[in-house]
């Protein structure tokens, strides 16, 4: 009879948690990347719109939803601790933040967003199209919001299998949208690349809609009673998850804020090298979604263990996080180096892109292992709920240190818009390396 080791049933059990994450953080991110590929197909003036626009809607977006994802390592706590009736007034509590933080954003798109492209060097055409495409995004706040409040209690609970099936069946119905409304198929309106806003907003309607049934009425999920016995808005809970979700969503914002920044300062350049640095982008945060997915894993896991008290497996789980990722992040630089040419092309036919996307994706390759290292880590110390020093090191590592480096190289050497590309190398490399030092403290920190 084979005797499992301890290390392997905890492998087993990251996998079995971060493969369906995985394939939802996946499907999620082929919205954006159909919304480039299948606008880049369009026109290559539609495909910088899309890019400006989304370089605003990316950072504001994330960071704001990432401060509901705090609930995430909240529930985990209460669900490891044995405290399940918690989770009923967590998720609601949720939701009513979640409606607060929609107004929030689609007040700063609409009165400051939107407004400021008509002050960027942008040609008229790109600039329209920008703004169209982040008005038809905005459409889908709410819904967006309320999904990632509902997404949180399910991935807490261990059922990432839950939210992998409302994307998978909500992604192909984004496609078609974008092919409805981007080209203007079957007597669709011809919108263009802010056919690709709109088509994601409805779809987000969509996946919040399907999520709300799923926690409603699926048996396993009853016994929570999410959306029975409302209480009155609790500022002392929003407290509690403003606490730990403002840190996490900020210390996302500027990780994700960053990358959309250097999108901007290339606004200066020619269309052909804006569109050839979203598309290496692009194509490079595809392949971060591994990384990301076994971070969300780790967060549930490390909570889960930190909640009922077993250190000792938090820490196991943290250790295997990083293992896991660095590993698959050899595999992703392969793949950019060995397949430049072929990943430009699915973007579009314009060879003078395709040339210049291709020298891209080398530096991208090279950012690699210091994502894989950060992201898990990053994920494992939101699961002790130490949260506010990786903000710190986020503003440091990337604002402070990665972006002056960039923009130096960038303007006043001959590497030009590669420089800034540096500046993200050297940004994610300080930053892997001061998190690993954080967590290897706070580790010991609570193992005395």
């Amino acid at each position: 009879m084979e005797v499992i080791s301890p290390n392997k049933q905890k492998i087993e059990t990251l996998i079995k948690i971060v493969v369906p994450i995985l394939i939802t953080q996946v499907a999620l991110y082929l919205m954006t990347f159909f919304d480039i590929l299948m606008t880049g197909r369009y026109n290559t003036e539609d495909l910088a719109g899309v890019t400006i626009g989304s370089s605003f809607w990316v950072p504001v977006y994330t960071g704001l939803s990432g401060i509901l994802m705090g609930l995430t390592p909240i529930i985990a706590h209460y669900i490891g601790g044995g405290k399940k009736e918690e989770a009923r007034p967590s998720v609601q509590q949720g939701l009513y933040l979640s409606v607060v933080l929609a107004v929030i954003v689609f007040s700063i798109m609409m009165l400051a967003v939107i407004p400021s492209l008509d002050h960027m060097p942008l040609e008229d055409e790109v600039r329209i199209v920008a703004a169209n495409y982040l008005k038809g995004m905005s459409l889908g706040l709410l819904p967006l919001f309320a999904y990632t409040v509902l997404r949180s209690f399910f991935d807490a609970l261990g059922a990432t299998r839950i939210s992998m099936l409302i994307i998978l069946l909500s992604a192909p119905i984004n496609i078609v949208l974008n092919y409805l409304l981007i080209y203007g198929n079957f007597g669709f309106p011809e919108l263009g690349g802010a056919g690709a806003g709109f088509a994601s907003g409805i779809t987000y309607w969509i996946v919040f809609v399907i999520a709300f049934l799923i926690a409603w009425k699926r048996k396993s999920f009853q016994l929570y009673s999410l959306f029975s016995k409302w209480d009155a808005i609790s500022f002392n809970r929003w407290k509690g998850i403003l606490k730990i979700g403002v840190p996490i969503g900020l210390s996302i914002f500027v990780e994700i804020s960053i990358f959309s920044v250097v999108t901007l300062l290339m606004s200066g350049y020619t269309t052909v090298t804006i569109s050839a640095h979203q598309i290496a982008l692009n194509f490079t945060s595809l392949l971060y979604m591994l990384p990301l997915s076994i971070s969300m894993g780790a967060t549930i896991l490390v909570g889960q263990s930190v909640g009922s008290g077993k250190l000792q497996d938090a820490k196991h789980y943290s250790y295997i996080s990083v293992s896991l990722a660095v590993l698959f992040s050899f595999i992703s630089i392969i793949i950019l180096l060995t397949f430049r040419e072929q990943i430009a092309s699915l973007y579009t036919m314009d060879t003078a892109i395709i040339k210049l996307a291709t020298q891209f994706l080398i530096f991208a390759a090279f950012f690699q292992l210091s994502d894989a290292i950060q992201a898990p880590i990053q994920g494992s110390l939101r699961g002790y709920k130490d949260v506010n020093m990786t903000f710190i090191m986020a503003i440091i590592s990337f604002w402070v240190i990665g972006l002056p480096v960039g923009y130096v190289t960038a303007n006043f050497t001959d590497f030009g818009p590669f420089g800034y590309w540096i500046g993200l190398i050297v940004g994610l490399t300080i930053g892997a390396i001061t998190l690993s030092i954080r967590l290897v403290h706070i580790q010991r920190k609570n193992l005395k």
